[in-house]
């Protein structure tokens, strides 16, 4: 069996669920890894077994290309997204990037318009697509009928990242993190035509709840309108402490509610029946199967986030990050 040579830029934090499902795959080897931090760098290598070790991905590049791996999963912090897509769609090489991929709208479009032009399969790393339980949703949902209201929310504390302390860093809770929740309302109700979203700060002390560069939303809420008279309100928090609530989304329609617990289970109850479906499978495995899959065949047509279609969720959640501002309703169709 002839194996599928992976390449991984970014050896920390997301890129390990990577590593721990490719480890899984008898027909994937990681073969090259590029992180500028040495320990991380040194333990990706020695977990993965990958031979060749960089400091960066330009000294990745300077010595990968097409003949020497057939895919690339990229993991950088959102800022870091110097060249590194660009220089795999140059070489021909597939990948697969975590979400965000960039806080840059206009080098995201140059980036879809190159891999429109060459035709390559790639993947962002919305893994809620995979989960069992939003299949599940997405096949209840049309079986009712259409209109109802949706109700979300991602309310916890602070990760213990750099770049989450700031809003020029990371884009703001919205889109560094609720992203996932974003891209779960467009997958399961279509793109959205309005959102109307505020923001709050002042609840979290720089430099006392979090470093003294914090200058992040301590919270927002967005507003969507959608077409079939859904209208769904997403909430993204970061200043609990201890106790959060029971994030997920909460699908009201005229005769059931889906009572979706954030990547946990899925309570579903109509007049006469309720059911509690625990999570029943590894959502970035199958992510990460689908995407090699598509590599060994050329065909890209399972994969249920290529860049193209995860763009769109970026937009949507940048948009919202405008209305903040502006105070102004954001009609999403000027976007597409």
């Amino acid at each position: 069996m002839k194996k599928v040579r992976v390449g991984l830029i970014g050896c920390g934090g997301r890129q390990n669920a990577h590593m721990d499902a490719l480890l899984q795959m008898k027909d994937v080897e990681i073969v090259a890894v590029a992180e500028p931090v040495e320990e991380r760098r040194a333990r990706a290598a020695e977990v993965t077994g990958a031979k060749r070790q960089y400091g960066n991905h330009s000294e990745f590049y300077e010595k990968e290309n097409g003949e020497s791996v057939d895919a690339i999963f990229i993991a950088v912090e959102p800022t870091a997204h110097d060249h590194i897509e660009t220089r795999a769609i140059e070489l021909g090489i597939p990948f697969l990037v975590e979400k965000p991929m960039t806080l840059d709208l206009q080098q995201a479009d140059s980036i879809a318009s190159m891999i429109r032009e060459k035709n390559l399969i790639t993947a962002v790393g919305f893994q809620d697509r995979y989960l069992d339980l939003m299949e599940r949703m997405k096949e209840e949902i049309p079986k009712h009928k259409k209109g109802g209201i949706v109700n979300g929310s991602w309310i916890g504390g602070i990760p213990p990242v750099w770049w989450w302390q700031k809003k020029s860093t990371c884009g703001g809770q919205l889109v560094e993190q609720n992203i996932h929740l974003v891209d779960g309302l467009r997958w399961l109700f279509g793109e959205p035509l309005s959102v109307y979203a505020v923001n709050a700060t002042g609840m979290i002390q720089p430099g006392v709840d979090a470093s003294p560069e914090y200058d992040t939303d301590d919270y927002s809420v967005c507003l969507f309108r959608f077409q079939n008279n859904i209208t769904a309100t997403l909430e993204s928090g970061c200043y609990c402490k201890g106790v959060a609530p029971n994030n997920g989304l909460v699908v009201i329609l005229n005769d059931i509610v889906l009572d979706y617990r954030l990547r946990n289970n899925l309570i579903m109850k109509t007049k006469g029946q309720t059911l509690d479906i625990r999570r029943g499978n590894d959502q970035t495995y199958d992510l990460d199967r689908d995407f090699i899959d598509a590599v060994k065949s050329g065909d890209g047509t399972r994969i249920r986030s290529p860049y193209e279609d995860a763009l769109r969720s970026l937009k949507v959640a940048f948009a919202a990050n405008r209305s903040m501002e502006t105070g102004k309703v954001v009609c999403l169709k000027e976007d597409e």
